[in-house]
C-alpha cells in the first residue's frame, strides 16, 4: 500500500544499494528491517481534502511532498489519489480513493519498508501474526498486509529501486491501544518478529496521558529498527479522541509547534498537558487526522 508513484520517485530514490535477497529462507525480521525513517503512517483522506491536509502537515513538522497522481495500490482494481510526506518527525503516505477502499485496506496503520518481502513475511508469521493480504504487485514493489494478536495491522513494503531518506529528527511512536487480555501476545509476537526491546514497561504510567486524569494505566515503550511502539494497555473507557490515534510525533518544542499548526488550521482536541518528563497535546489536522504530539 506504501506507494511512491513515478511522479514522486525523485523525492524518495537516491540509488541507495540494499542487499536484496528474493526467495531466501525466512530470517530474523532484524535483518530485512530497514530504519525508523521508512516507517510510514497510512492516513486516508476524502480526495478534495488532500491537498489542505497535506498543506497542513508540511506547516506543522516541516518537510516536503510528492504532487498528487492516481494509481492503484491494492491487489484488486481500485483508485486513489496517493501523495508521499517526508518531514523530519515521520513518514506520510496519504491515501485519497477516487473508488471504493477494497477490505481490509484503510485498516493497516503503518507501512515497514523491509528489504526481501518473503523472508519479512515468513518471518512474522512464525512470530504469530496473521498473513490478511498476501504478497502482491504496486507500480514499484511488492507488498503484504499482516495482523498482530491484538488486531494491529500493518503493510510490509518493498521497492524494486530502494529508497533513501536521511535518519530523523524525533523517531515516531506508534500509538497501539490494546487490552489487558492482548497486550503480552502482541508485545512477544512483535518483538520475536521485529528484534524490538522494552524500553519501559510502567504498569502505573500517568491516566492523563489517555484522557483520565487521576487515574493509572498500563504503558509499555518498545524500540526497534523498524521504530517505536507504544503499547497503551486499557479497559476501553476512552474519552475522545484517545485511542483514534495513529501515531505520536516528536518535536523540539510544543508550544512553537502547536501555534505553526494552529495558522495551518490543525486544532487542539486535547491538553496541553504535562507527565512523565513529556509536555503533550492531542491536535486533529484537516481532513479529520488525529494525532499526538509530545516534546521533552
Amino acid at each position: 500500500m506504501h506507494v511512491f508513484i513515478k511522479a514522486a520517485m525523485a523525492l524518495a530514490l537516491a540509488g541507495v544499494a540494499l542487499a536484496l535477497r528474493p526467495g531466501k529462507a525466512a530470517e530474523p525480521a532484524p535483518g530485512v528491517a530497514v530504519g525508523a525513517q521508512y516507517d510510514s503512517t497510512h492516513v486516508y483522506v476524502l480526495p478534495g481534502e488532500m491537498d489542505g491536509f497535506v498543506a497542513s502537515l508540511l506547516a506543522t513538522f516541516g518537510g516536503h511532498a510528492s504532487k498528487p497522481a492516481t494509481t492503484d495500490v491494492t491487489p484488486t482494481p481500485s483508485s486513489t489519489l496517493f501523495r508521499a510526506v517526508v518531514t523530519p518527525a515521520g513518514l506520510f503516505s496519504v491515501f485519497g480513493f477516487l473508488t471504493p477502499i477494497p477490505a481490509p485496506f484503510g485498516t493497516e496503520r503503518t507501512g515497514y519498508l523491509v528489504t526481501d518481502l518473503d523472508a519479512a513475511v515468513a518471518a512474522a508469521r512464525q512470530a504469530g501474526a496473521e498473513l490478511v493480504v498476501a504478497p502482491f504487485a504496486d507500480p514499484i514493489g511488492r507488498d503484504a498486509v499482516i495482523r498482530w494478536p491484538g488486531g494491529v495491522a500493518m503493510q510490509l513494503y518493498w521497492h524494486t529501486v530502494p529508497p533513501s531518506y536521511p535518519p530523523l529528527a524525533s523517531v515516531p511512536e506508534n500509538r497501539v491501544y490494546l487490552s489487558p487480555d492482548s497486550a503480552d501476545a502482541f508485545i512477544r509476537a512483535f518483538s520475536a518478529f521485529s528484534g524490538a526491546h522494552v524500553v519501559a514497561d510502567d504498569a502505573h504510567a500517568p491516566g492523563v496521558e489517555i484522557g483520565r486524569p487521576g487515574s493509572s494505566y498500563r504503558r509499555i515503550r518498545l524500540d526497534s529498527t523498524f521504530g517505536k511502539v507504544s503499547v497503551l494497555v486499557t479497559d476501553g473507557h476512552l474519552p475522545w479522541p484517545y485511542g483514534w490515534e495513529l501515531t505520536g510525533y516528536g518535536v523540539a518544542n510544543l508550544a512553537d509547534t502547536l501555534a505553526r499548526a494552529a495558522a495551518a488550521g490543525v486544532r487542539v482536541v486535547a491538553g496541553p498537558y504535562s507527565a512523565a518528563g513529556r509536555d503533550a497535546a492531542m491536535v486533529q489536522f484537516p481532513g479529520g487526522y488525529i494525532a499526538e504530539l509530545h516534546a521533552p
